[in-house]
């Protein structure tokens, strides 16, 4: 199964959502909590280009935030990226 990256902060309700849905595949999710580390939230911007979270690397690949990572489940596409 791949490895999934997943920075987030304790109150984002998308984070909280993205780490439902990972929980139910049974994911393993490396989860990085950005509040309290800002090496961590710049180190989020510099990968994802991003400020936003979550950011979600599936693997190697950036998904993006919570509504791409519903997205890729609704199209069917989220099973064989965690697959590997």
């Amino acid at each position: 199964m791949a490895r999934v990256t997943l920075y987030t902060t304790a109150w984002c309700p998308f984070c909280v959502r993205a780490k439902q849905l990972l929980a139910g595949k049974q994911a393993e999710v490396d989860e990085i909590d950005v509040d309290r580390d800002p090496a961590r939230r710049r180190e989020m911007m510099e990968r994802s280009g991003r400020r936003t979270v979550p950011q979600i690397w599936i693997g190697d690949r950036h998904v993006g935030g919570c509504d791409e990572l519903y997205a890729l489940q609704r199209a069917g596409e989220l099973d064989d990226l965690l697959a590997g």
